[in-house]
């Protein structure tokens, strides 16, 4: 009896004991993604208890902690109260975040002050308040940044850079490249399901020596959502004024090791603001985790996404000017089909010992009748002829491998990433030969006729290896030293599918291009949130299997290399109020490969002998009241020739002449570059926002002899939202945007050439209107 007794106690203890326990989870508020390594804290004295796991999991066993403080490095602190067995914490990305948690840098997470480069982060927090209806309304709020809008999700981008369609750029989903090397795309950015995107983080400058070629003028990243904690979903349709309708969709849950997570949009426009500018997109993301144990997580990822849409043209002065936007043709198109697949084995062997493992695949076609190939043939004295223009077609698919392994040492606190790339993507490209009717008259294009005659029809065996390494060291507390190499051996095997008598190519050839990238940087921690970094980088650029076999480019092209100079820092004022961020760069470009347009209006690349990039880039983000948020980014840049000529046809005589650039400002180069928003999130209305942005460019040269300049422009947008947060409407939510509020005149980009300027005009005013609503259950 006495046994039973102390048993019954025993257990009553026990069940007590158990009871008093509070499993803490943590997510995020915008992706209820588990967040894990947050820390836990007695909110009474402050006293540390440990941090969430993998799974985003913390059990607090005392019993006498009524409220804990949960923090975590990008997300605003919050405290709640204890009364169960059970407490839900959602955190939200920080308005102003000191020290930004980024992966970019080294394909690990670690603080943004820990990493020697221009790096920044849009958070999911920045990306939901937005709701952007193409990237270029959230990439443009980044320092020296401006993606530029063509209209239906398709871009050119500058970053320290002029405006350009050339392959100085690197765009990542997850670390990995959306397209292989050689296989650039300006446009490609359309490839990325907006609705799936949780973090962008973007690197300015060459990262050559972690990425390889093309992450020169930068390397966006795009960080996926992955599997919620417990489940969530939404589900959201918008439309706006220019009959622009897109339906948004997503969802998933995580039970026990697995998670999974699927989402995407299909956005679709008919009879825009513009003349024949119809176009559809289905987009999506699917990811799964499975967690064999608390070391080993495997993650399979898919994305899809095709778009199909009427390509309208630039406006000549004439019709920008009289906002007239018709287009002068009714034929040209676009149509992309892409499909990429992942699977990332991780594997933490000790607490010095980490290595991923990632398999991918990616499918590419892009088929079009270009608007900007369609050409008018004159002769001598500059008088009209004829018309031509092409439809061609574009495929690849890849199959590679991504390995990466890092050991921590005691030495010096340091570290060592070492990994190997390995990209096999067979490629076709074949263009075809077409006579355009055109109505002089009225400088339209009336129709075409199929010639049936290639102009290209090719087969390309390209195979992508490197490998790369970078090694970390603390020779003081505040002092990080960062040294990385890569090599990367770039092989096109080329077969010609034209008969010999109908090609200037060889039926057969191959090209090899091999490079090895330093980086030398460092990072001083000076404490109380400042510091500073000086980073030296080279980056490559081999030529695009476009421009070394296309029949429509006659002058051969050289390898091009980047050498990188820059320092930074960063400090806080106002009890962390304030905080502002800066770079200086100096980018020196040899054998920059520059697009050259010519007389028929078309364009082809060269190699230019010598340019050069100077700049300072600049963010300021201030917070005086938790209602309210201030953001200033800016970059101003200098882009010069050194040393580049053009030969420029002479129709009246038909002699050509050399003209010399030489200390010539590059052309579509801004000078000035800014974006600005203001924030207000009232405490007395919770789930409430609005926001004002403006947008600054300035005036720059459209053509290389600095005749001609653009005045650029400056546009105000509207953004106002609200969430409910209370029981009876909890997770509705409406917003409405309006961007260009004054309605102006404005282009994205303008081009000049011997017989005038185009205009690649911007949307008048757009009023777009959405609702939404989400749920969640951990």
């Amino acid at each position: 009896m006495k046994k039973l007794f102390s048993l019954t106690i025993f257990l009553i203890l026990f069940l007590i004991r158990a009871y008093s326990q509070t499993n803490v989870i943590v997510t995020d508020a915008n992706t209820h993604e588990a967040i894990s390594g947050a820390m836990i804290a007695n909110a009474v004295n402050n006293a540390k208890l440990g941090t969430t796991n993998a799974n985003g999991r913390y059990t607090i066993a005392q019993q006498n902690i009524s409220k804990i403080k949960v923090s975590m490095v990008g997300y605003t602190t919050q405290t709640v109260n204890i009364n169960g067995v059970k407490a839900d914490v959602t955190l939200t990305p920080s308005t102003l975040d000191l020290q930004p948690v980024v992966v970019t840098a080294s394909r690990e997470g670690q603080a943004r002050q820990d990493a020697p480069i221009a790096i920044s982060k849009i958070n999911s927090t920045q990306i939901k308040d937005t709701k952007a209806t193409a990237l270029y309304q959230l990439l443009n709020k980044v320092a020296g940044v401006y993606m530029v809008d063509l209209g239906n999700e398709q871009h050119t981008m500058a970053i320290r850079q002029p405006i350009t369609y050339n392959a100085l750029y690197l765009y990542m989903e997850d670390g990995l490249p959306i397209r292989p090397t050689g296989i650039f795309n300006h446009n490609s950015l359309y490839e990325i399901n907006m609705s799936g995107v949780k973090d962008i983080e973007v690197i300015k400058g060459p990262a050559s020596s972690l990425y390889g070629s093309n992450s020169i003028g930068g390397a966006i990243n795009f960080i996926t959502q992955g599997p919620p904690s417990g489940y969530a979903g939404n589900v959201s349709v918008q439309g706006d004024n220019n009959h622009y309708r897109r339906v948004d969709a997503d969802g998933g849950f995580t039970q026990g090791k697995f998670g999974l997570y699927v989402g995407g949009y299909i956005a679709r426009q008919r009879d825009g603001w513009q003349d024949y500018s119809d176009f559809d997109k289905y987009s999506a993301n699917f990811k799964t985790t499975y967690d064999f144990n608390a070391n080993t997580r495997l993650t399979t990822s898919a994305a899809y996404n095709n778009l199909n849409t009427q390509t309208p043209g630039s406006l000549d002065s004439a019709r920008f000017y009289s906002r007239s936007y018709g287009a002068n043709q009714r034929f040209t198109y676009r149509k992309v089909e892409s499909f990429r697949a992942s699977t990332r084995l991780d594997h933490k062997w000790d607490d010095n010992n980490v290595t991923f493992v990632t398999l991918f695949f990616r499918h590419n076609s892009t088929a079009q009748l270009p608007s900007y190939y369609i050409s008018d043939v004159r002769d001598n004295a500059g008088n009209y002829l004829s018309s031509n223009g092409q439809v061609n077609d574009q495929r690849f698919q890849s199959y590679g491998l991504l390995a990466q392994h890092r050991v921590n040492f005691n030495f010096l606190s340091s570290r060592l990433i070492g990994g190997v790339y390995v990209d096999d993507s067979p490629s076709s490209y074949y263009a075809q030969y077409l006579d355009i009717d055109k109505d002089v008259q009225n400088n339209y294009y009336a129709g075409f006729t199929n010639t049936g005659k290639y102009i290209d029809d090719y087969r390309i065996k390209l195979f992508n290896t490197a490998a790369y390494a970078q090694y970390e060291l603390k020779p003081t507390e505040a002092l990080r030293i960062v040294g990385g190499l890569r090599y990367d051996r770039v092989h096109y095997d080329f077969t010609n599918g034209l008969p010999a008598g109908q090609t200037k190519y060889k039926q057969q050839e191959t090209n090899n291009f091999n490079i090895v990238a330093p980086k030398l940087g460092l990072t001083y921690d000076l404490g109380n949130n400042k510091g500073f970094y000086a980073n030296y980088s080279v980056g490559f650029q081999p030529p695009e299997t476009g421009d070394l076999y296309s029949a429509r480019q006659l002058a051969p092209l050289k390898q091009a290399t980047f050498d990188n100079y820059e320092i930074g820092g960063w400090f806080t004022a106002f009890d962390k109020k304030l905080r502002f961020e800066v770079s200086i760069y100096d980018l020196e470009g040899h054998n920059e490969i520059i697009n050259q347009l010519l007389p028929d209006n078309t364009t082809q690349n060269q190699n230019a002998g010598a340019t050069r990039h100077r700049g300072v880039e600049y963010a300021l983000t201030l917070a005086p009241v938790q209602e309210l948020s201030f953001r200033f980014s800016g970059t101003n840049a200098r882009h010069t020739y050194v040393n580049y000529s053009e030969v420029v046809a002479n129709y009246s005589n038909g002699t050509n002449t050399v003209i010399n650039y030489d200390g010539k400002r590059m052309n579509n180069a801004p000078a000035w570059i800014a974006n600005s928003e203001l924030t207000y999130k009232p405490l007395y209305l919770p789930g409430f926002r609005i926001a004002g942005e403006w947008q600054h460019i300035n005036q720059y040269y459209t053509n290389p002899a600095n005749t001609k300049t653009y005045s650029g422009y400056n546009i105000y947008n509207l953004r106002l939202g609200y969430n409910a947060l209370g029981s009876t409407l909890k997770g509705m939510g409406i917003w409405f945007n309006v961007l260009n509020l004054t309605n102006k005149l404005y282009a994205t980009t303008v081009t000049s050439n011997q017989y005038g300027d185009t205009y690649n005009a911007a949307a008048p005013r757009t009023y777009s209107l959405g609702i939404s609503y989400s749920f969640s259950k951990y």
